[in-house]
């Protein structure tokens, strides 16, 4: 059975920092990619970052660029999301999902909130 479990949310203010953990389980990920979205109150879930566990290409939202940044320990499997300079716009619960070659995200974890005050 796969397993996504987020840890690391929590409030902060604006131009902190904060480190999002996703410890994964249940599949073989060195062949999967691992995303991270957000889904603030009132709006769709967007996509943040995502990693392939293989060759650890980063892809990035236009909106965190610069900001954040995804890497994996593939000892762990586990993915981090290191978020820097945090805005109020950043508050979202954040979810990080398993992505197959075809590009389905298709286990997703529990979601961890982040809070950002001004």
């Amino acid at each position: 059975q796969v397993q996504l479990v987020e840890s690391g949310g929590g409030l902060v203010q604006a131009g902190d920092s904060l480190r999002l953990s996703c410890a994964a389980s249940g599949r073989t990920f060195s062949s999967y990619a691992l995303g991270w979205f957000r889904q603030a109150p009132g709006k769709e879930r967007e996509f943040v970052a995502r990693i392939s566990w293989s060759v650890g290409m980063p892809y990035y939202a236009d909106s965190v660029k610069g900001r954040f940044t995804i890497s994996r320990d593939n000892d762990k499997n586990t993915v981090y999301l290191q978020m820097n300079s945090l805005k109020p716009e950043d508050t979202a619960v954040y979810y990080c999902a398993s992505r197959t070659h075809s590009g389905v995200y298709d286990y997703w974890g529990q979601g961890t909130q982040v809070t950002v005050s001004s």
